[in-house]
Parts: C-alpha cells; structure tokens; sequence
C-alpha cells in the first residue's frame, strides 16, 4: 500500500511541477533555442534592446511581465532574421472554416486567427485557467469547444467577479464567448496558464482581434 501512495504522489507532484514550468523552460532545450537563466538587474530591454526583437521573445515565451532572476527564457539561435510567423505554433492553412476563427491552444499558450478561407492571419500568446485559484477554492479551468463570440467592448471592460467580492479587475477589449468567458488584454501573461478562467492575451493583441477582426455574433471561438 504505501507504494502506491509514494507513486501516487511522484505522478502528483510531477503533474503540477510540469504545471507551473514557464513555457520557455519547456521549449528552450530545442535545437532552435538557447536557454538563458536570468541574472538579477537584467531586464527585456536591457537584454534585446531592438523593439522588435524583444516583443519576438517576448511572444515566443508566451509572457509581457517583468523578468525576475531565476527565470528561464528561450532565446532563437537565429533571432535577428526572424518574424512571428516564423515561431508561430500554428499551421499557416486549415480547411476553409467558412468564417472568421480563433484557435485557442492551451498546452501551446497562443491564439491564432483564421480567416474564412483558412489563412492564418496572427496569432499570439494566451494564459488561460489554471487548475486551482485559492481565492475560490475550486478550479478554475478554461471551458473548452466551439463557440461564438456574442459580445464585445472596449478598453473599460472589467470583471463583474474578480477580485472577490466586487469584481473590477480590468479586462480591455474583452470578447465574450461562453457565459462570463472572455478573450481579453492584460498586463500579467506570465508564460503559463494562470487565469480564474478568461484567456489573456496581450492587449495589444486583444485590441486588434477586437477592432479588425472579431464580428459578434460571426466569429467563433475553438478551445482546445
């Protein structure tokens, strides 16, 4: 018997240590990547002075949070001859959806956008739920299938729910998709899923799916 509670917990333990591992850690051992372990005083801007080379590296470990020392983050090997799509994790083409789609892959932390022929358009990093927030004392999983976006707003939208118990944490350019589930803009993409349920993205990205490319009540929305 007390086998199977030390295999048990080893399984327990592994699962969760995979869990909370940043995504840059998970891929950075990739023939592609460098892994570097963040000193203390270093910082984004400080590392990849280039704008654009920084927001590359910045989506490729899937976080827009300050670096902390200790952290591991992907490098590309060849980062100066490369753009987004270069690194995206998704497929350039899919079967024509026969309209405008957003892939949400929460093993992968990104989004992608289809159009209605199935061209990728963009795509970019997500957190969605985590599987426990103390807060609420349950899980607080991303629901997953197809479904439709049914509402949008701008740059005010806040949560009726969170922070418990009056809600107002901020959520622009949120997109509704299922009940109080929404793609939404934040500051804390941290490089794993870390969410009460809603699927953050850069805001960045959540005003462009918001202004150029989600229609309500057309666009759908595939979590997986």
């Amino acid at each position: 018997m007390r086998k199977w509670y030390v295999l048990l917990f080893c399984l327990f333990w592994g699962m969760n240590a995979h869990a909370a591992q940043m995504y840059g850690e998970r891929i950075c051992k990739q023939s592609r990547y460098l892994c570097h372990k963040v000193q203390a005083h270093e910082s984004w801007s400080g590392l990849f002075p280039d704008d654009d080379e920084r927001d590359l590296v910045k989506r490729l470990n899937r976080m827009n949070i300050p670096l902390r020392r200790g952290m591991v983050i992907a490098i590309p090997k060849e980062l100066g001859s490369l753009d987004l799509m270069d690194i995206s994790p998704f497929p350039e083409s899919i079967s024509a959806p026969g309209t405008s789609t957003i892939q949400v892959d929460q093993d992968k932390l990104a989004w992608g956008a289809y159009d209605s022929g199935g061209r990728l358009v963009n795509w970019g990093p997500i957190s969605a739920g985590k599987s426990y927030c103390p807060d609420i004392k349950s899980a607080c999983r991303t629901v997953k299938g197809k479904f439709t976006i049914y509402r949008k707003q701008g740059e005010g939208c806040v949560s009726s729910r969170f922070p418990r118990p009056h809600g107002g944490a901020k959520m622009p350019f949120c997109m509704h998709f299922f009940k109080g589930f929404a793609l939404h803009g934040s500051y804390t993409v941290p490089g794993r899923n870390d969410s009460h349920g809603c699927v953050r993205m850069f805001v960045q990205d959540a005003e462009w799916l918001n202004q150029n490319f989600i229609k309500v009540g057309v666009t759908k929305v595939l979590i997986r």
